[in-house]
């Protein structure tokens, strides 16, 4: 993930809290005023499974050829990597990078 994800963005991993390693960076503030930083796109090594923090904007037609996989609102859980098409992942992971840096051009 580290590979694909570094190779993807161009960007160094950091560490999000103690267990999300993200890519890029975003201010965010809401029209409430409370406002905070995250990370683009990352993933979470957990127990269960593998969270991957890239779903872009219409994503179905990949998310059919990914592999087994759930989803969730803004991120996808795998339970192993061995049964995901990992060509299919990579441009899942382009595809949401370009989206969340879109509003940077």
């Amino acid at each position: 993930m580290l590979r694909l994800f570094g190779e993807v963005t161009g960007e160094p991993a950091r560490m999000w809290g103690s267990s999300m390693v993200g890519y890029g960076h975003q201010h965010y503030v809401y029209e409430s005023g409370r406002e905070g930083d995250a990370m683009r796109l990352g993933f979470s090594p957990r127990s269960a499974n593998l969270v991957l923090y890239v779903l872009g904007s219409e994503p179905e037609p990949l998310l059919e050829r990914l592999g087994p996989h759930k989803r969730g609102v803004s991120c996808l859980y795998v339970t192993t990597l061995d049964k995901i098409d990992m060509d299919v992942l990579r441009e899942l992971v382009a595809k949401a990078w370009a989206d969340a840096t879109a509003d940077l051009r």
